[in-house]
């Protein structure tokens, strides 16, 4: 109350004086914005919370979305499966404007908790510029998948929000229901802290840093360069991944990422895994971290490789957007995730 007091009197005052006035203008504006400015906090999501299950990407079969359905309903989770999920649009889940349309209305949707993606593939890029954020932004909840969903990780890490990397329905693992990509996914989830260990490799280049995590496939980050929803690596931890792609490709997409800035300032970076390279006549005799370390030796941020997150058995889940402790040294590599 106490502040409202002043800014009144200092209203007061400035209708007296013209410049003030424009100044009081402004004010009065970054006031009111406020409460959109300012990302309110993501929940803790416990049994009896709701996730909706949608499809923002390619068609979805449904035999392949409902044993994770199953699973978190067994966890004691309410899951929304809507009608609309398993649309078929040219091997798309439905038209762009039906999957934007079903998006949109799970980020309105009151107690809505978790948007869980059911898969990648492509498509994700085509929603963005039709989703409204503004309910999110008064009542956040974790967006979840990667692969192609890492178009809405970055949309929403350029907006301040954080998001989940993690398995997703066509991913789930039902002869294991209970692994480490399901149990990490739910303890990210829950506001766990997060502690990883994996192994060191020869190219890795040891040290340590604390700083926020962005990025996911590589693919995707290069996609969205030069667009409103391309993030802000300055000062960051990035982690990439990716799968089928060309040697070469990987190559050139690291380049034109470290010709935009996106490498120079980073604080480190983790590869996860890159699934599937095809080597051709290009680097031939090169392996993936070797290519990687061309682009990256003249920094000085450590980097570690085969981090076990990505198109591959172990999709260990990764909140982005939040802050995390990477230490790489030649005995082993550690990642420490502690919640927000």
């Amino acid at each position: 109350m106490q502040r409202y007091i002043i800014f009144n009197s200092f209203c007061n005052f400035a209708k007296n004086f013209p410049i003030m006035k424009k100044i009081l203008v402004l004010l009065s504006l970054l006031m009111g914005l406020m409460p959109v400015l300012r990302p309110q906090s993501m929940p803790r999501v416990m049994p009896g919370d709701t996730i909706a299950i949608v499809a923002p990407s390619a068609k979805v079969d449904t035999n392949n979305v409902m044993p994770m359905v199953r699973y978190l309903q067994a966890q004691g989770f309410y899951v929304i499966v809507p009608d609309e999920l398993c649309a078929d649009w040219n091997g798309f889940a439905g038209t762009p404007d039906s999957r934007a349309a079903l998006f949109q209305s799970m980020l309105d949707r009151p107690g809505v908790k978790v948007i869980l993606c059911a898969r990648g593939g492509y498509g994700a890029v085509t929603l963005l510029d039709q989703l409204d954020f503004t309910r999110f932004r008064q009542h956040p909840k974790w967006i979840c998948g990667f692969s192609d969903i890492t178009a809405l990780h970055s949309h929403l890490q350029t907006l301040g929000f954080p998001t989940l990397h993690c398995m997703m329905p066509v991913t789930f693992h039902a002869d294991q229901p209970d692994d480490e990509n399901t149990s990490t996914m739910l303890a990210a989830l829950r506001g766990d802290t997060l502690r990883y260990t994996f192994d060191t490799t020869a190219n890795n280049r040891s040290g340590q840093a604390t700083a926020e995590l962005v990025g996911g496939n590589l693919s995707l980050l290069y996609s969205l360069l030069e667009s409103s929803s391309s993030i802000n690596t300055d000062g960051k931890i990035l982690y990439i991944e990716d799968v089928d792609e060309n040697i070469y490709h990987i190559h050139r997409m690291l380049v034109a990422l470290d010709r935009a800035g996106k490498l120079r300032n980073l604080k480190g970076l983790i590869v996860g895994g890159m699934t599937r390279i095809r080597f051709d006549d290009y680097y031939a005799d090169k392996t993936v971290s070797e290519v990687v370390m061309e682009i990256c030796e003249k920094y000085n941020y450590p980097v570690c490789f085969n981090f076990p997150a990505g198109h591959c058995k172990r999709n260990l889940a990764l909140r982005l957007g939040c802050t995390v402790t990477l230490s790489v040294t030649s005995e082993g590599c550690s990642l420490i995730s502690l919640p927000e």
